[in-house]
């Protein structure tokens, strides 16, 4: 028996198109791409396929099997990792396309960061990455530093310590750092200076790509020092 599927016309002949997992989370990215993760729901995405809601649930379990798969599609659309290269190179190419689906996908990096269980192909990603750190000369012991270090940059995404995004107007600004010089003259310091320096860029505020790549490649080349070091003493295990 077919699958419940969207009825369409071709040559005045009716024809059901068939539900298939990979059209239903497809379907599900790019609809909450449009409205939104939080609004996305089972009856929601039927509708916008056609069916009726109990016909998702041949595909998938429940809303939390349907975000595994679509971050299993975002995931996808990473570019894969190619030989020929340095391990910093390579690395970083495979980082900034990561960064690039997610930056296309602005809700999945929340998505992956709700995951209790990581799903097989996240797990798959993971383990080619810990491999292009293994093939560069890192011993397992440094890779497995280098996983807590990278974190989420990973994945493309990173988690700040505050939002230095343009929410306020100049004169807002002003008056915020003025009232948080008393207490937090630090803070007060380094917002003054980040829409002091930005004032010409449009919108104002940090280039958030420029700030990604800057953390990525200190990151990057600091870890090359460390594994010319570990690999000058023998690989020895780090303190």
């Amino acid at each position: 028996m077919s699958d419940p599927g969207r009825t369409t016309q071709l040559s005045g002949v009716s024809r059901r198109v068939r539900l298939t997992r990979q059209r239903l989370l497809r379907a599900a990215v790019k609809l909450a791409d449009q409205i939104g993760i939080d609004s996305l729901t089972m009856r929601r995405l039927a509708e916008e396929l056609g069916v009726v809601p109990m016909a998702l649930y041949k595909h998938v379990a429940n809303k939390e099997e349907l975000l595994d798969g679509m971050v299993d599609v975002v995931v996808g659309e990473i570019e894969p990792s190619l030989g020929g290269t340095s391990w910093k190179s390579a690395v970083r190419k495979r980082i900034l396309s990561a960064r690039r689906s997610l930056l296309h996908h602005p809700w999945a990096s929340g998505v992956i960061e709700s995951r209790a269980n990581p799903s097989p192909v996240l797990l798959a990603y993971i383990d080619s990455m810990i491999g292009m750190f293994r093939a560069g000369g890192f011993s397992a012991d440094l890779t497995h530093h280098v996983l807590h270090t990278m974190g989420s940059r990973l994945y493309g995404f990173t988690q700040e310590v505050f939002d230095d995004s343009p929410s306020l107007d100049p004169a807002s600004t002003a008056m915020l750092v003025r009232e948080m010089e008393g207490r937090y003259p630090h803070i007060a310091e380094m917002v003054g200076i980040v829409y002091h320096d930005q004032a010409s860029v449009l919108g104002g505020g940090c280039d958030d790509q420029f700030e990604f790549e800057f953390a990525l490649d200190l990151l990057l080349n600091g870890l090359e020092r460390l594994r010319r070091q570990q690999s000058a003493s023998g690989n020895a295990t780090l303190a």
